[in-house]
């Protein structure tokens, strides 16, 4: 045929790094510190709830389009458990939809609330599904750079680019915090800007929140708490990454009934709904004590220095995280630039898998110098990895 089989918007995106650098990953032996996947499940009594759930033969047909009651319930009674002090609270009946994932969810949100040609604002550096799903809706992305600070350690939010890059097209902020892949939590004053630039100029906001749960300096703090912003902002949450079950695919949107009626009417020709069984388990896991996500936090604090440890060692510049469980570090004190040529070497180097972080940005030369591990692995694995890259 002489046209082309794929998408033209989908065309530029190709075969993902992580996919690349995974099955490097298993060709060569080495320790994958690259995708970021636990490598141990989660609690033993969310997998049994599922295991009921399954004998039971509770979810092994479609559930219900928005998801099951016990689960949107459970979704709900989250939010006001952890946020209701910040004056957040949700109906389970029309203000949370359940999908297949964040990345659903994502997907869902854009496909539902832009037309062709209309701006999206994203954070750069931003995980690829986020440009893959702005291009999907027909938008235009307009990326704003988070900058490296090689003093503190830590990426920074220009707001005054985040004003500039308004326009009248721009139609929707999207936002992610705490943030993949550099680790930074916005602050109270940040989000505080934002809200009022989404408000004076009429925007929507999507809130990518999965890592809500994973913050080891600051807090979380949602933005659909702030003034006038519930009844414009899309938040996405996800047990993939809260309780260490990535392959069940179960994650959800908050809004008000307006906005989450538009999303489920682009979901439902998306997967239509999925995770039966899971979705019992999980709405079971959003109700676990507060010491099991109090031991989360702690237990990846500990892996994220530990391995933060072994880069600062091994000579990186390493930005420790204010959250999520990923590391970024600069590659140039070892006497490289090029993430990518560094990534795909590095596993015959050293045996150590990560992920260039120039696949993030659009602007690929602000992040062509930094290299993203993952630190939601085992202690000892990590302790291994540690070892491994002192032969650089």
């Amino acid at each position: 045929m002489d046209r082309p089989l794929l998408n033209r918007r989908l065309a530029e995106f190709g075969t993902t790094i992580f996919a690349e650098m995974s099955a490097l990953a298993v060709r060569t032996g080495s320790i994958n510190l690259g995708q970021g996947f636990p490598d141990a499940d989660g609690p033993e009594e969310v997998r049994e709830a599922a295991v009921r759930a399954l004998r039971d033969g509770r979810g092994n047909q479609y559930p219900p389009g928005p998801g099951i009651p016990e689960l949107r319930t459970a979704v709900a009674a989250h939010q006001q458990r952890f946020y209701g002090r910040l004056g957040l609270s949700y109906d389970p009946d029309t203000e949370v939809l359940v999908t297949a994932g964040a990345t659903e969810a994502l997907a869902a949100s854009l496909l539902a609330l832009l037309e062709p040609g209309d701006e999206v604002i994203a954070l750069e550096p931003y995980y690829d599904s986020y440009a893959a799903g702005i291009a999907l809706a027909g938008g235009r992305r307009v990326p704003v750079t988070l900058r490296a600070d090689p003093e503190s350690g830590s990426y920074r939010l220009d707001l005054d680019e985040l004003r500039d890059a308004l326009t009248d097209k721009t139609r929707l902020l999207l936002l992610n915090t705490p943030h993949n892949p550099t680790g930074t939590v916005l602050s109270r004053d940040e989000l505080a800007e934002i809200a009022r630039l989404a408000c004076e100029r009429d925007l929507l906001v999507i809130t990518d929140e999965v890592y809500e749960h994973l913050v080891f300096e600051g807090e979380h703090l949602p933005l659909a708490s702030f003034p006038g912003m519930r009844e414009r902002t899309v938040t996405i949450g996800s047990a993939g990454k809260t309780f260490s079950f990535t392959g069940w695919k179960v994650g959800w949107v908050t809004a008000t009934a307006e906005l989450v009626s538009a999303v489920r009417s682009a979901k439902q020709f998306l997967t239509y709904v999925s995770a039966g069984p899971f979705q019992y388990a999980v709405a079971e896991a959003l109700a676990l004590p507060d010491s099991y996500f109090t031991e989360l936090r702690e237990d990846l604090r500990t892996k994220r220095d530990i391995l933060a440890t072994g880069l600062t060692d091994a000579g990186f510049q390493v930005f420790r995280p204010a959250g999520t469980y990923f590391i970024t570090t600069d590659i140039r004190p070892l006497g490289h630039e090029d993430g990518f040529a560094f990534c795909r070497t590095l596993p015959e180097r050293a045996g150590v898998v990560a992920i260039p972080n120039a696949v993030f940005y659009d602007h690929k030369e602000e992040g062509a110098p930094y290299v993203r591990f993952a630190f939601c692995k085992r202690t000892d694995v990590l302790q291994e990895a540690a070892d491994r890259l002192k032969r650089l």
